[in-house]
């Protein structure tokens, strides 16, 4: 079966081993929400497969398959990308942050808060490319205009009409204290 034939969820195939903490495994090493992970998978085998499959992470979602959607988001090196068409193998070394990195349910991320408190979804399978594409935004530009805002949105797919309400629990998210030097903060780590 190719690369391209598979989609998350195939249980045919789990022909490879994912450990956690390093311990066997080979090949790629792979931080996914602060935890270490040695992987032995080919290195061409998309992100999200390994995400949804082996670590059982449902926040990434498939949606195109081609990286158009943005239902597939992660973070990695403070950046917004499409797990679905970015091979395991590229993010050796790499930390990723998924939806389920940024909080819980009872004590949620402050960029998930803001999303509950504006009520801004509806469906909520857009919501992970929305959330996690806003975060790595704001976190590069802590004071981002509508206009940017949208524009790095414009890249994620949403057919649920609640744009109003997100672009505003973004902005209530922007404006919280202590998010100022966010940025920099994250440029220090990458140095």
């Amino acid at each position: 079966m190719s690369t391209s034939a598979r989609t998350p969820g195939d249980a045919s195939r789990r022909d490879h081993a994912v450990t956690a903490s390093g311990e066997g495994g080979s090949g790629i090493a792979l931080t996914v929400n602060g935890r270490a992970h040695a992987l032995d998978v080919d290195p061409t085998t998309p992100l999200l497969y390994v995400l949804s499959d082996d670590l059982g992470l449902n926040g990434p979602k498939f949606g195109c398959g081609l990286g158009q959607c943005g239902a597939c988001a992660v973070i990695v090196r403070g950046r917004a990308v499409r797990s679905c068409v970015t091979p395991v193998g590229t993010l050796d070394g790499a930390d990723v942050t998924t939806l389920e990195g940024l909080g819980t349910i009872e004590h949620p991320h402050p960029i998930q808060q803001a999303f509950i408190d504006e009520q801004a979804s509806q469906c909520g399978f857009c919501l992970n490319g929305v959330i996690l594409t806003a975060k790595a935004l704001v976190d590069q530009n802590p004071s981002p205009t509508d206009e940017q805002v949208r524009d790095a949105l414009s890249t994620v797919l949403c057919r649920c009409f609640t744009h109003t309400r997100m672009l505003r629990a973004i902005k209530r998210y922007a404006r919280l204290p202590g998010r100022r030097g966010v940025a920099a903060k994250a440029g220090e780590n990458e140095a």
